[in-house]
């Protein structure tokens, strides 16, 4: 497979990879302020891990999620003893989603989307001018 095909292929895989993140990341964000249901823990923040493999056919270093894990971060502490998931020192458990961190991660990843994005259409144009030399 010729070099052009490879970065496309690479570059594919990157756009698979930050699509999985900005869902995550969305996940996390739509669920900032969630406290759990009396006796259970609130929802737990998710960070994704990527990886290189290397597809045999082309040759080409690609990029996938390797794994969506729990964030071990401690729970935020809210103190509010009217609300029914309170422990007994009045306390309510809230995610570990820090909203601030999520907007970050979200602005990276859509520009690694963007930058990806511009590798396709750069090896796009590369092709079609070796296509009109060679015409």
């Amino acid at each position: 497979m010729d070099n052009l095909s490879a970065v496309s292929r690479t570059a594919g895989s990157a756009l698979q990879a930050q699509s999985e993140r900005l869902r995550i990341i969305s996940e996390n964000m739509a669920n900032a302020d969630s406290t759990g249901l009396p006796g259970t823990d609130p929802y737990r923040r998710k960070v994704v891990t990527f990886s290189e493999m290397l597809d045999r056919d082309s040759g080409a270093h690609m990029v996938r999620v390797s794994s969506v894990s729990e964030d071990p971060a401690p729970m935020r502490l809210h103190y509010d003893p009217s609300h029914p998931s309170a422990n007994e020192e009045g306390f309510v458990a809230r995610s570990n989603v820090e909203p601030l961190v999520e907007m970050v991660n979200m602005r990276e990843a859509a520009r690694s989307y963007e930058a990806n994005l511009n590798m396709l259409s750069a090896g796009r144009d590369m092709r079609r001018m070796m296509i009109d030399i060679l015409g």
